[in-house]
């Protein structure tokens, strides 16, 4: 099929918006059994699949149609509560998400007609939803009236539904006849608004002869009305009876869709219920009010839209329609004015701008700074200030919740716990904690596999958890927040612990370690992520095999980021990853080595102090603490004279300290990081270049690495 560009344009959008639609289905059928509104929930699957269905059908996709409605069909039946929410439908329902995403792949990659092989596993799944598929014999009226006029009020309104469009049920204050009152002038009355079709009277409560009181009214009305007349016009007829009468005004069934379409069709202004239901006409200001008392004389909460079925006011299927349009126009609200699409790579192009305009402010205030221009001098300042603000918002713009991939693993716990035969639940915190874009799209896959080894290694089997006194259910927990200019996330278990004296003999064993020298315990957890090192007996089809803890780690000093692990023997085990809030740029702090300069990122960055005149010691005492030095000039073969008078940077990393030996102390700036070419990209102690105003470069340390290696040369000295 040719398309031209615009239809791409638009099947762009389309299949953006469907897999976010399809992200959201996800995430509302795995939250379905814990939900504490499931049926707003039912209603957010339903509405998504609903619109998935339409916009496909825009686009001549029928294979997707034809798949959607299925699903669509099903939810209906759930959300009729023809169907009870059930772990075995929802897991018949998933396979169908991801159906969905590859179909809706086959349209990003350029197939807009139906492939058999899809079509053959998509067939497959909807046979997997046969059994919710299947109706009942019976359907329940949407007519409400009293138990002994059920069948002949749906014979009436079957009848005659094509040419009425109200039903009116009339019981009459049995005292209205002394009042002065007289039923049938009510009911003559209103052929004033239209057309009485046909009438009923029944005389359920219609005493014996002899009990039977001539001035008391007995008998009851059915009546199917056509009126141009809306709801509030036909209650006021009986407005000076209602007093101790039973009045109900009902749309017919067949009506009911016109009500349906009427409620979808409003505007956003209000998402009340009740204002949904009184602007679609299908109740009146007086039956919102008496519904509103009832429910604050109530007990126990109730909704108000349950009162008003209570009520026999409204049925059922227009509070859902209501109930649908409200959320609809709260989901529209969030979205309304706080996002908009722009593409990746213009934003990307953006901040390198941003970056290059940083390089050369710095260069001018440098170039200001040497001048005795006092005006120059405070333009130029006024500049730098603008470029950092400008800076903070451009950063801001590639800032992304972290939720948008915690999300994934709702999924992940799902299918790995009933694949494993364990009962895991995942419970997320801090969802809304930012990072930049790019640290979100490269920590997933590291994220998914420490997730996915703490469910198999890590929460034990059920009877394994009975015999320690826990619950069988085991947690994964994921949790980010944020900590001195950094990002950390945390996935943690209530699991067996990590085995610390089977991890040290492995290690001896391997050579890691030399025997009779005992590490701390985080660097004994640390050789979890050493290349092939496995304490596992037997293997597994998720893990146990040594390999991608190591390129976990690898990923995440990539990112230029650490990982800690804390671990209890019986209790669980945490690993807690800090990561940069952004790739792009940071603050830093300057220093000078002969005739080089280097930048030490200023979150690691504890205060700077002289170097003591007897430094021929590779440390020193600094208030009561001996504080190991790291020498610059020694560490990357700097030549040339020492200056009289050196400076030690004192840098913490996961609460190590150490010092760095520097010539000059330079200050604070802000710095673009380049990237290493690939030659260098595995110097050690190294994360990073950049441009200094003078057109210097200057290498950004790497200190999380520096300050590990001098740790493990303590241990091994």
């Amino acid at each position: 099929m040719n398309i031209d560009e615009d239809m791409q344009e638009a099947l762009k959008i389309f299949t953006v918006e469907c897999n976010e639609l399809l992200e959201e289905m996800e995430a509302c059928l795995l939250g379905l059994e814990t939900s504490t509104e499931p049926s707003q929930t039912i209603n957010s699957i339903f509405r998504a699949a609903h619109t998935i269905k339409g916009t496909a059908g825009l686009f001549g996709l029928d294979h997707i149609v034809k798949f959607t409605h299925v699903i669509e069909s099903l939810l209906d039946r759930l959300r009729n509560g023809e169907l009870s929410v059930t772990s075995e439908l929802i897991t018949a329902l998933l396979p169908c998400c991801d159906h969905l995403s590859r179909l809706i792949l086959e349209v990003i990659n350029g197939s807009l007609e139906e492939n058999p092989e899809a079509t053959e596993c998509g067939n497959r799944l909807l046979d997997a939803l046969l059994p919710y598929q299947q109706t009942t014999a019976t359907t329940e009226s949407h007519i409400t009236v009293l138990p002994e006029t059920t069948e002949r009020v749906e014979t009436l309104a079957e009848k005659h539904s094509g040419y009425g469009n109200w039903l009116l049920f009339l019981q009459f204050n049995e005292n209205c006849l002394r009042d002065g009152m007289d039923p049938l002038s009510f009911i003559h009355y209103l052929t004033t608004l239209g057309e009485i079709v046909d009438l009923a009277t029944f005389s359920y409560t219609l005493p014996d002869v002899i009990s039977m009181n001539p001035e008391l009214s007995y008998l009851a009305f059915e009546i199917i009305l056509k009126t141009d007349a809306d709801k509030e016009a036909i209650e006021n007829v009986f407005e000076f009876i209602r007093e101790g009468s039973n009045i109900h005004i009902l749309p017919l069934e067949n009506r009911i869709p016109y009500y349906v379409e009427l409620i979808n069709s409003l505007t956003e202004e209000d998402a009340q219920l009740g204002s949904l239901l009184l602007k679609s006409g299908v109740i009146t200001p007086r039956e919102l009010e008496e519904g509103l008392k009832a429910q604050q004389a109530a007990q126990s909460p109730c909704r108000i839209g349950e009162i008003l079925v209570e009520q026999r006011v409204v049925q059922q299927p227009l509070i859902n329609a209501a109930l649908e349009k409200q959320q609809q126009i709260k989901d529209n609200k969030a979205k309304e004015g706080q996002y908009i699409r722009v593409e990746a790579d213009r934003l990307d192009r953006l901040i390198n701008l941003v970056g290059e305009l940083v390089i050369s402010s710095a260069a001018a205030k440098l170039k200001g700074m040497q001048t005795t221009d006092i005006s120059l001098q405070e333009a130029n300042t006024s500049v730098v200030s603008l470029v950092e603000e400008v800076r903070d918002s451009a950063l801001q713009l590639r800032m992304v919740s972290i939720g948008t991939t915690f999300n994934r693993f709702h999924r992940v716990a799902h299918d790995v716990s009933k694949e494993l035969g364990k009962d895991i639940k995942l419970v997320i915190n801090g969802a809304e904690t930012e990072v930049d874009k790019s640290v979100v799209e490269k920590i997933g896959d590291p994220l998914l596999h420490l997730v996915r080894n703490a469910m198999d290694h890590g929460i034990e089997r059920a009877e394994l958890r009975t015999e320690r006194g826990k619950p069988q259910q085991g947690t994964i927990r994921l949790n980010a927040y944020h900590s001195s200019g950094n990002i950390v996330i945390e996935v943690s278990d209530d699991g067996g612990g990590l085995n610390r004296d089977k991890i040290l003999a492995k290690a001896v064993e391997r050579g890691l370690i030399p025997a009779g020298i005992v590490p701390s315990d985080q660097d004994i957890y640390a050789f979890i992520f050493e290349p092939g090192f496995s304490t596992v007996e037997h293997l597994s089809n998720l893990s146990g095999r040594g390999v991608g803890m190591d390129v976990v780690k690898r990923n995440i000093t990539e990112l230029r980021g650490s990982i800690f692990i804390d671990s209890q023997a019986g209790q669980g085990t945490t690993l807690r990853i800090q990561l940069p809030l952004t790739l792009a740029i940071i603050d830093g702090f300057l220093a000078g080595v002969g005739d080089a300069s280097y930048v030490i990122p200023l979150d690691k960055v504890v205060e700077c102090v002289a170097l003591p005149s007897d430094d021929h010691h590779d440390f020193m005492e600094l208030r009561g603490e001996v504080l190991p030095f790291i020498r610059l000039r020694k560490l990357f073969n700097k030549n040339g004279a020492t200056v009289r008078r050196q400076n030690v940077i004192v840098v913490e990393h996961a609460g190590l300290k150490a010092g760095l030996v520097v010539d000059r102390l330079m200050g604070e700036l802000q710095t673009v990081i380049k990237p290493l070419g690939c030659l260098f990209e595995h110097v050690q102690g190294v994360s990073g270049s950049t441009i200094l105003g003078s057109g210097e470069v200057a290498l950004i340390l790497d200190v999380p690495t520096l300050v590990q290696q001098q740790e493990y040369r303590q241990i091994f000295n």
